[in-house]
């Protein structure tokens, strides 16, 4: 069973893993220009495989249980479309832009949670996810103004299409977390979805250049311990809590956008990004029982 932790901890720790996961969109961007968004991920996914699955074996993990394993199959199949329509609008629009529009995605899972999971939804919960979408409306705006051509406005539906998968891909992954360990977790996601793209491999994919190598290693790592932060604090906190974190990501993008491909960051982006993090700071206020004291066990 996972040990106690309060929410507010489970939301740092998802934080973090929300900007590796950013630092790790940043060098499959990179890499889905190269050489296509299929090769990215796929290559990326395998190499996840090849680092956790030693650890896994060396804990001498038992295999899922049939009940598990579903749960793995699923959320590697949703999180595999997900990344796949992610990466291809990425090329085509600024991370900040491609980021903003996946953060339908919390919104839609705080609605999921409680159809699902039979969480109930708070009021901070839901005032945060208002005020954190208006904040995702000004940087539609602003973006959309700036950047209209054909490429572009693909680039954006593929993005929305990939949220919606990606939201049921968080509530996934809080059903994953109250079975599995966070290894597990990371694990099988990766193998699912590299099983899923070999599949297509003949078609769609090819063996990337040995220059690209150390590309797909970083990115593994980055994206294994993101999986393994994300796991951890879903395993820790209800989904509607956490989901409003996914809006962070807009922060990092914007600064690794910037850095990597020269991305400007306009003022309907600064807008915007303060309704985010206004909305995650609403999202989760809520009084936190003080921790027992001796006297009062």
């Amino acid at each position: 069973m996972s040990r106690p932790a309060s929410s507010l901890t489970a939301f740092g720790v998802a934080a973090g893993g929300i900007a590796v996961y950013a630092a790790m969109d940043s060098i499959i961007k990179g890499l889905s220009i190269a050489s296509g968004a299929y090769n990215a991920v796929m290559w990326r996914s395998i190499a996840g495989v090849a680092l956790m699955l030693p650890v896994f074996l060396i804990r001498r993990r038992p295999w899922p249980a049939p009940a598990s394993l579903r749960l793995h199959l699923a959320r590697g199949g949703v999180a595999g479309i997900s990344v796949l329509l992610f990466f291809w609008g990425l090329v085509r629009v600024p991370m900040a832009q491609g980021v903003a529009l996946t953060f339908l995605a919390p919104l839609i899972a705080t609605f999921l949670a409680a159809l699902t999971l039979g969480e109930r939804i708070r009021r901070a919960a839901i005032g945060g996810s208002l005020v954190a979408s208006l904040g995702v409306i000004v940087i539609a705006l602003g973006q959309v103004s700036a950047r209209a051509s054909e490429q572009a406005v693909l680039g954006s539906l593929a993005v929305v299409a990939a949220s919606v998968f990606y939201a049921g891909s968080l509530i996934l992954l809080r059903r994953q977390a109250q079975v599995a360990d966070p290894l597990e977790v990371a694990l099988f996601t990766s193998l699912v979805l590299s099983g899923l793209l070999l599949l297509g491999a003949p078609w769609f994919g090819g063996l990337p250049a040995v220059r690209q190598l150390p590309a797909i290693l970083a990115a593994a790592i980055l994206g294994s311990g993101s999986a393994l932060a994300l796991a951890w604090a879903y395993a820790r906190a209800e989904a509607q809590t956490l989901a409003p974190v996914e809006y962070t990501a807009f922060v990092w993008s914007a600064l690794f956008g910037w850095l990597v491909f020269a991305e400007r960051v306009s003022l309907w982006t600064v807008a915007g990004a303060m309704l985010i993090i206004a909305g995650c700071l609403l999202a989760i206020r809520r009084p936190f029982p003080a921790p027992q004291t001796e006297a009062a066990a």
